[in-house]
């Protein structure tokens, strides 16, 4: 079992809890006047989540969980039941726990998110700032590195402030929680879409008034833009096919000599696409080449592509730093079955691979996972990884891996994810029966064997991105890794 994620933007693929919560659930559930969605929601936390407790004390937890039952009751309305769950999931503090946006019905998607309300740009959060990407206005209103210092009378860092704690990181990697809240045209839904939407409603007259601050200028100006559909947005994106037989990847020589390797997803679960054989070809290929990067900065997971990198890299067998591999329970609680969907029906009995650990958790038996086998031809150009806040989960262990082995050298911001130990690997996809909301369940829990930083990786060259280089068109980090492979 590995720490593999699904893809930010598609997630397709009796009772052994512990005497402390037994009954916890079911207790409430059979009662007429309690809430049934959270009960299911507390009953399925405490009995399978494996980092519930990981940044929040059971404490925490349960009066968080006393006060979403009470807004469940007083605030009824699905947009409200969404964002109060989705808070309250936040907490946790696991980038794997949220209420998927991807697998939500198609009543609940209607609802919550559609209409015309989407701001008519694309932007990342450099700090508490909003710098723009794209202007998506069709009015060159915008030019890339624009400030944008309110919106509808908001200052832009106040909505950011408002908007963390519905985004979903490990730990308290904020830098994590403001990259999935930039709007980049990666993802068919934006997270910045999604809460900004359902927090400030649609514009007046369907337009947003905005103050700008434009690349060059020493005074601010004022923007009236009209708002975008959802279908206006993802006219916009700019992302590979990752369910087809084409490369969802791109490998181009520079003049100089160095080869790049962009790889912005590797949610490849149901592609058709021999990667590994294309990637592997490429690898054969760089007899000659000065260099090697490999761009990373908007993968934020999914398959352990990076494995193959690293057994091309290796002049010996990686021996991957011991994890310990926790799950919450051998056999799911059979009355909770019928609320949790998955792809692989093993998650909900592990059977004899789950062996007591402690008073709370089971260990699963490490499997062929902890070696990462090298590969002849080995890789022997320098490589550079480019790296950034979004990676988390597989790109977050490959960034790790790549960093403390010293086979390839990381260049730019730090990562996602989070040293402390991430849940995933395996997932329920549960659905809850009145409201019809579903939320992911991560079923495993790594957590390292010493006590870590509650923080990502930090890179080798450290290269921030800024407002004036993204005006300028530049890439800080791309030119920074090609010093590095071509030093003077």
């Amino acid at each position: 079992m590995t720490m593999n994620s699904m893809d930010r933007r598609y997630f397709l693929r009796c009772s052994i809890a512990l005497p402390a919560f037994a009954g916890i659930g079911s207790a409430a559930i059979a009662n007429p006047a309690a809430t049934t969605d959270i009960a299911l929601v507390r009953e399925i936390l405490t009995a399978l989540h494996p980092g519930l407790y990981r940044y929040s004390s059971p404490a925490e937890i349960g009066l968080a969980l006393t006060r979403l039952e009470q807004q469940w009751t007083a605030q009824p309305d699905l947009a409200s039941r969404y964002l109060n769950l989705s808070r309250f999931l936040a907490m946790i503090k696991c980038g794997h726990s949220y209420a998927n946006f991807y697998n939500q019905s198609d009543a609940v998607k209607e609802q919550l998110f559609g209409g015309k309300r989407r701001l008519p740009f694309a932007f990342k959060w450099i700090g508490n700032e909003m710098v723009v990407l794209q202007d998506q206005s069709g009015t060159a209103s915008l030019p890339r590195g624009t400030v944008v210092k309110t919106i509808n009378g908001v200052r832009a860092n106040d909505i950011l402030a408002r908007l963390l704690p519905y985004a979903r990181a490990d730990g308290n990697n904020d830098d994590k929680r403001r990259a999935l809240l930039s709007v980049t045209g990666a993802d068919d839904l934006e997270t910045f879409d999604i809460f900004y939407g359902l927090l400030y409603g649609a514009p007046k007259g369907g337009e947003h008034q905005l103050r700008i601050r434009k690349p060059g200028s020493k005074r601010d100006r004022s923007a009236s833009l009209t708002a975008l559909t959802l279908e206006q947005r993802k006219g916009f994106i700019k992302r590979a096919d990752i369910r087809g037989d084409t490369p969802s990847w791109e490998w181009t020589i520079r003049d100089d000599g160095i080869a790049v390797l962009q790889m912005d997803s590797w949610g490849l679960f149901n592609s058709k696409w021999d990667w590994k054989s294309w990637l592997s070809d490429r690898f054969d290929s760089l007899n000659g080449a000065k260099g090697l990067i490999i761009d990373i900065r908007e993968n934020e997971g999914g398959l352990d592509c990076g494995d193959l990198i690293l057994s091309r890299l290796a002049p010996k067998d990686i021996v991957v730093p011991a994890t310990k591999q926790l799950v919450r329970y051998r056999k799911t609680p059979g009355h909770l079955n019928r609320y949790l969907d998955t792809w692989d029906k093993s998650f909900r009995d592990w059977g004899e691979n789950a062996v007591r650990y402690d008073d709370r958790f089971y260990r699963l038996k490490r499997g062929g996972d902890g070696i990462i086998p090298a590969k002849a031809p080995r890789i022997s150009v320098p490589v550079a990884v480019l790296t950034s806040s979004q990676n988390s989960s597989a790109t977050f262990r490959f960034a790790s891996l790549c960093k403390s082995t010293g086979l390839a050298t990381l260049v730019g911001e730090a990562t996602g994810g989070n040293q402390r130990g991430i849940n995933g690997g395996a997932f329920f996809f549960a659905r809850l029966p009145e409201s019809g909301i579903e939320f992911d369940v991560p079923l495993i829990g790594y957590f390292p064997e010493r006590n870590m930083p509650d923080a990502g990786i930090e890179p080798d060259i450290l290269v921030k991105t800024s407002a004036r280089t993204i005006a300028g068109g530049s890439d800080p980090q791309m030119d920074a890794a090609v010093r590095y492979l071509l030093p003077k």
